[in-house]
């Protein structure tokens, strides 16, 4: 992991003592240094003389009940160890929120290179292509795992998964709506109208599969590990394919850079249809129907998300120093979609 980090305190030595007796080989003296960033559950870098891990703990103070469930994370890294897909191997959970305050686990440190550009400005042009075609290979792999076989098959409910989701995000926008928008209102009324069969198979479905929340080999075009599960859940894998394509369509300038008027070809990254065609050929899939759905579906989750982070913003109580650029995406976001339905 490369993303830029600074000092926090915790209480170390009782960290420390605690992990020493929890995982094995790990040894003393620790230092900590948070990851810097917008994540909801701080994370942490941990320095021993002999080996790197992270630390991933609930906010402290009191929380939603489901929310900042940093267990299933934990949970989905101890059930894919085995399964091929590139994740951090999971050290240990800890329920004692007496420990540091909250609750939390430890992963191992997966060294690595993070892109928070798209268009991938640090590595050749010639290159680009494979590094997408990693991308897409380990989505497929993710959503070919079995997940009754890695014991997942009640981590979250079978079937509509889009008609809920849209319920979900639709009543999560109405408790932070601040004025009215009126492509959110368009969407609200034209989603569910043209929600399609449920017809593909449960998967794992990651929830916020997005370039920065991937970390590649130093040395190649190759995926070592999907980052940050909080949105994990079982569903329909499209939803993750359109979540990712997104960023075709999305501005070049902005707090989530996008692809959107840039010169794709010439920047060596491969077309939306090359990328939906290698998904559905790895994974055996018939061509995909309704392709414009998922996506207005994936600008218009990704609106109701920049609305809630607007609304704390607007009451002083936002984590993030961006909230209010990020606050601002929200009628751009619901465009977008608005512009795949009209």
């Amino acid at each position: 992991m490369t993303r830029e980090s600074t000092s926090t305190p915790l209480d170390l030595d009782r960290l420390a003592d605690y992990l020493r007796q929890h995982i094995p080989e790990f040894r003393g003296p620790l230092k900590a240094q948070k990851f810097a960033g917008g994540q909801s559950n701080p994370t942490f870098l941990l320095d021993t003389p002999e080996r790197r891990y992270v630390l991933r703990r609930q906010p402290p103070g009191q929380l939603l009940k489901s929310a900042h469930a940093v267990d299933r994370e934990y949970r989905v890294l101890r059930a894919l160890a085995d399964t091929g897909v590139p994740v951090a191997r999971a050290w240990h959970l800890c329920e004692d929120r007496e420990v540091i305050g909250s609750m939390f686990y430890v992963m191992s440190y997966e060294d690595g290179r993070i892109f928070w550009n798209p268009a991938l400005p640090e590595v050749e042009s010639g290159t680009r292509r494979d590094y997408y075609a990693s991308i897409i290979t380990t989505l497929a792999a993710l959503h070919d795992v079995d997940v009754d076989a890695v014991g997942l098959g009640d981590y979250g409910r079978a079937g509509n998964y889009f008609q809920r989701q849209i319920g979900l995000w639709t009543r999560q926008y109405r408790a932070a709506e601040t004025e009215p928008i009126a492509a959110m209102e368009a969407l609200i009324a034209w989603l569910p109208a043209h929600c399609p069969a449920d017809t593909q198979r449960v998967s794992l479905v990651h929830g916020d599969f997005r370039i920065d929340n991937l970390i590649f080999a130093h040395d190649a075009p190759r995926v070592r590990a999907i980052l940050d599960w909080e949105l994990s859940t079982l569903g329909n894998p499209l939803a993750d394919l359109a979540y990712f394509c997104m960023c075709l369509r999305l501005p070049a300038k902005g707090n989530i850079t996008g692809l959107r008027g840039q010169d794709r070809s010439a920047l060596g990254i491969p077309e939306e249809e090359d990328m939906v065609a290698r998904y559905c050929a790895l994974r055996g899939l018939p061509a995909i129907e309704n392709w414009n759905f998922y996506l207005a579906f994936s600008f218009f989750r990704l609106a109701s998300i920049a609305q809630g982070v607007k609304a704390r913003a607007l009451q002083g109580n936002a984590s993030n120093a961006n909230a209010h650029e990020v606050g601002g995406m929200v009628e751009p976001l619901a465009k977008l979609a608005v512009e795949l339905i009209d």
